[in-house]
């Protein structure tokens, strides 16, 4: 089973990182759109630069395995903290409303599953096909 563990941690990282990595380039070139989205949810817009470099920085750490541990750690916090302030907060319990609350439900879920795929980063670290490996920090 170990000759498989470094592709699959390679594969684990490209994965999770492929929606940061695209999130956080949307919020680039989607600035004012996303400033705004932002407001309307009662969320700062000044954290908007914050969650730029978390999204689109860390996904390109992840995506090369550079400080794999820390990196998981804080995005994984930020899946939680998103995931409650866009889509928890978001489910109304109103009737007439059962399709866009599950779709919240579901959107929040998502936010937990994947922090806990970087939790499980945190455990195995980048393994031997990263930034981390080569710098010895695996």
């Amino acid at each position: 089973m170990d000759s498989i563990k470094a592709p699959a941690l390679l594969a684990g990282r490209i994965l999770l990182s492929i929606l940061f990595i695209t999130s956080g380039w949307g919020k680039i070139v989607g600035y004012a759109g996303t400033a705004g989205y932002m407001q309307a949810m009662g969320v700062p817009t000044i954290l908007l630069p914050l969650v730029i470099l978390t999204e689109f920085g860390g996904g390109l750490a992840i995506l090369v395995g550079f400080q794999t541990r820390i990196v998981s750690v804080l995005l994984a916090g930020f899946c939680v903290v998103a995931g409650y302030l866009f889509h928890y907060k978001a489910i109304s319990g109103t009737a007439g409303q059962e399709m866009m609350d599950m779709m919240n439900w579901l959107a929040f879920m998502k936010n937990i599953t994947i922090a806990g795929g970087f939790l499980a980063l945190v455990g195995a670290g980048a393994g031997a096909l990263s930034a981390d490996a080569k710098l010895g920090k695996a």
